[in-house]
């Protein structure tokens, strides 16, 4: 599984990798998680607002800081 999280490195954005990190490890997932800095790389994404985390290519969570839970609830159905 590939988890990007993007966004310019705001507060936001850093709370929503953290989640993501905390997600995968309560749930034992061996995902690779990155985060994508660049506007540019957004657009390609399909993400239109940040943060937003990006699951094996499709937008999942978008514009706010998704909880530890609400994010595994959306990688447990993976």
């Amino acid at each position: 599984m590939k988890i990007i999280i993007a966004g310019p490195g705001c507060p936001r954005c850093t709370a929503t990798e953290e989640n993501v990190r905390k997600a995968c490890a309560e749930l034992n997932l061996d995902a690779e998680i990155s985060h994508c800095y660049d506007p540019k790389e957004f657009v390609k994404l399909g993400v239109v607002i940040t943060p937003a985390v990006v699951v094996d290519g499709k937008v999942v969570i978008a514009g706010k800081i998704p909880t530890v839970e609400e994010i595994k609830q959306i990688l447990s159905k993976k």
